[in-house]
């Protein structure tokens, strides 16, 4: 039989146009069946996600419709608690500290405010203006001498016969403790060693003798000094080593 006389059978029904949308809705479904994953990292269907915003919705409901509050203070943290302290631990208050060491501290506050800036951190002045209180004669000398110069201010010549200006009066405001804690800092510290503690009640009644002097609200002179002051502040001395409550510069309770 001769090949040049074989074609077609042009009876057989091929539908091409239905052969191709067969295919491309087969691979529509074979790529819903089986997702390409980019990354490791597939789509979240949208069934999911009205599943868990209906969970959610009920949930918030139930919290809510109970009267609870999201972020309640009053329901964390009641009005008027008070922290206990752990059991067997006591509140002591603040530990007790030697009497010299407890003015000092007390004392190194006030010098930091109203002395640092003229005589200096080291106490040694600056030689032209400001006169030392390290080693100086009236610092280390009688406490009321020393105590009318803190509060009340001083002109004319200082105890190494120089004059250095006037110096401001300190003692606006201050309190028998401060001015108690700057004297006994000052004769203890800075190379001097008096070893003795201004005690409160000497301060008050140093504070008491400014007002009622006689050119009350003036600095004081070295004259006036010499003539008027030239002495130790009355009050009971107080033993350096005696233990203190650091805050009130009262005697320490016994445990």
């Amino acid at each position: 039989m001769s090949l040049t006389n074989q074609k077609p059978d042009l009876e057989d029904s091929i539908n091409v146009t239905e052969a191709h949308g067969r295919v491309v809705r087969e691979a529509a479904a074979c790529a819903r069946e089986n997702r390409i994953v980019d990354n490791g990292i597939g789509h979240i269907s949208l069934w999911s996600l009205v599943v868990c915003g209906i969970v959610a919705f009920i949930a918030g409901g139930v919290y809510f419709g109970s009267g609870a509050e999201l972020f309640a203070y009053n329901t964390s943290f009641r009005p008027g608690y008070v922290r206990k302290p752990p059991g067997g631990a006591e509140d002591s208050g603040p530990v007790p500290k030697e009497a010299l060491a407890a003015y000092m501290a007390k004392g190194s506050k006030i010098y930091s405010a109203k002395c640092n800036g003229c005589h200096g951190a080291d106490a040694k002045g600056n030689g032209s203006t400001f006169p030392a209180l390290a080693g100086g004669i009236w610092p280390n000398g009688e406490t009321e001498r020393f105590a009318m110069i803190i509060l009340n201010g001083l002109e004319g010549p200082v105890d190494d016969g120089k004059t250095y200006g006037i110096m401001p009066p300190q003692g606006i405001g201050m309190a028998p403790e401060d001015l108690a804690g700057i004297m006994t800092y000052v004769r203890n510290n800075f190379g001097n060693t008096k070893g003795d503690v201004v005690t409160t009640e000497m301060a008050k009644a140093a504070i008491e003798m400014s007002a009622a002097r006689k050119n009350a609200g003036k600095s004081v002179t070295g004259a006036e000094l010499t003539a008027d002051h030239m002495k130790n502040l009355p009050g009971e001395k107080m033993d350096p080593k005696m233990m203190l409550d650091p805050i009130t510069l009262a005697p320490a309770k016994a445990p």
